[in-house]
């Protein structure tokens, strides 16, 4: 009688030492180098205007304005934004990839089969009548890892994981400056709304004036006219503010999760755009760099095309197996039962080592390994550019920040000045000191500086927001995980087995600090 150990006997040993010569080689192909990017060791521009080379502490920036509802609507918007949440669903999707480039590495093949087939012979066979055949085993192969393909499958999906996080946090950091630049946006177009109801009522009352003074005789109707065209000009500059105004109260509820609109409710009334503060510290680029998930992304990525290349060459080479069956079989012309599978004489065992060369590949392979070195090129470069892309958005964004704080301060005592023109010449006019076109003139300057003195102070802190999001703030005040509403938790759960990858990190409430009604 056969035992299994003794069917075994003359193949485990051989397959042990085999597993272990061949299982220990290094993986070919490339190891990975993070690239070498320029980077200055300071910004071009002196530290000037409020901008300090101070580190910076960017994990919640937006509350540099101090604004509690811009804190309100990025926290709201930080757990609600559709768009937020798939880039975690993202990051999820790559952990699950990650766990099957590890399942690779282990026998591929594991199976259990069984049968039980009745067979009707044909008469010229010779087989004497009808049988049953009986069949019940398992069967593993095992591709041993000597080249390495299956660590650097398992090293390119890693970083992949590892790149979709720092994407979520990209993510992250780019809602929290399109919220509170939309924002800004919004309290600019409340400010230049009300500046235009402010002079509709200055130049209303002028236009009563030299309708008074045609309709006595004491003026000409060129003065009235005048005087109602330049009513009329800004009172047509209403409609296309508020129109602006509903679109940027729009985008807002959009960016929060909510219907178009659905914000302006919540919102307080006329608090001005938000104040810039004195001194912003902005670090050096080198802080930034080491900050901004964009950067961080693109490194893992061209780490993940590294590892294709080594994937690839390991087509070029052999690759060696461990197979084995067991078995049990009975059945067939002679005649038997199904209680004959479980006798000795059932037993069927293989086991042995095989390789495969596919020698004859018409240079298949190695241009399969020239696309992904040109791939991994690619990436190589986009993280340079990644770099110097990110190095002038912060600077741009400290041009603009710096400009735009100095016109501000001109333009305020232009108002000033405009102000106190328009008060002199109305009453120049209606002493009859100066004609009416210095009133025109006046007015018409008054409008043009206050709304310039808006605008700029909008630009001010939206370029302030813009600094603050080239350097890379506003990611790092998250949870140990990518953020998920507890209802897609829930329903993922429900539809799918996803085992600890969310059991263990989604354990059915809301992370710890998680606001209870978003």
């Amino acid at each position: 009688m056969k035992s299994i150990t003794d069917a075994f006997t003359p193949v485990w040993i051989p397959a042990v030492l085999l597993v272990v010569c061949l299982g220990g080689c290094s993986p070919v192909g490339p190891d990975f180098v993070k690239p070498e990017a320029a980077q200055p060791a300071g910004w071009s521009q002196p530290a000037e205007q409020g901008l300090e080379t101070a580190s910076a502490d960017m994990a919640e920036w937006w509350t540099l304005f101090d604004d509690p509802a811009l804190n309100q609507l990025v926290e709201t918007a930080l757990r609600n934004n559709n768009t937020l949440e798939i880039a975690a669903l993202r990051v999820l999707e790559a952990r699950a990839q990650l766990g099957i480039a590890q399942g690779a590495r282990y026998p591929q093949v594991q199976a259990a089969a069984g049968e039980a087939t009745w067979v009707s012979p044909a008469d010229n066979t010779g087989a004497p009548a009808d049988f049953w055949q009986y069949g019940l085993g398992a069967s593993v192969s095992w591709e041993i890892d000597f080249w390495g393909r299956y660590r650097r499958a398992v090293e390119s999906a890693d970083a992949v994981y590892l790149a979709s996080i720092a994407s979520y946090e990209q993510a992250k950091a780019l809602l929290a400056a399109a919220v509170a630049d939309s924002y800004t946006v919004m309290r600019t177009l409340e400010e230049q709304l009300a500046i235009a109801q402010e002079n509709l009522k200055i130049q209303q009352r002028s236009y009563d004036i030299a309708a008074v003074l045609y309709r006595n005789g004491a003026d000409s109707e060129l003065d009235m006219q005048q005087a109602r065209t330049l009513l009329l000009a800004t009172e047509a500059s209403v409609p296309s503010l508020e129109s602006s105004l509903k679109q940027a109260l729009n985008a807002l509820s959009i960016l929060l999760g909510e219907p178009p609109g659905a914000v302006a409710s919540r919102l307080p009334k006329d608090t001005g755009i938000p104040v810039v503060p004195k001194s912003v510290a902005v670090g050096l680029p080198a802080d930034m760099l080491r900050r901004r998930p964009d950067v961080r992304e693109a490194e893992l990525l061209a780490a993940a095309r590294n590892a294709q290349v080594g994937l690839a060459e390991a087509d070029l080479y052999p690759s060696f197996s461990l197979s084995g069956s067991i078995g049990l079989s009975a059945g067939g012309p002679g005649g038997s039962s199904f209680g004959d599978l479980f006798s000795a004489d059932a037993l069927a065992i293989s086991a042995g080592p095989s390789f495969v060369w596919p020698f004859l590949n018409y240079g298949r392979i190695k241009n399969n390994v020239r696309v992904q070195d040109a791939r991994l090129q690619q990436a190589l470069l986009n993280y340079r550019e990644t770099v110097l892309r990110a190095a002038r958005e912060t600077e741009d964004a400290m041009a603009t920040f710096t400009g735009t704080r100095k016109q501000a301060a001109i333009l305020k005592q232009t108002v000033v000045s405009a102000r106190r023109s328009n008060a002199l010449s109305t009453l120049r006019y209606q002493e009859g000191f100066s004609d009416y076109q210095r009133v025109l003139n006046s007015q018409q300057a008054l409008f043009t500086q206050q709304q310039r003195y808006v605008n700029v102070r909008g630009e001010n802190a939206r370029s302030l927001i813009a600094i603050c999001k080239a350097l890379g703030g506003g990611w790092e005040q998250r949870e140990d995980i990518p953020w998920l509403d507890p209802e897609t938790v829930d329903t993922m759960r429900q539809r799918t087995d996803w085992g600890s990858l969310i059991e263990a990190a989604y354990p059915g409430s809301a992370p710890a600090g998680a606001d209870p009604e978003h």
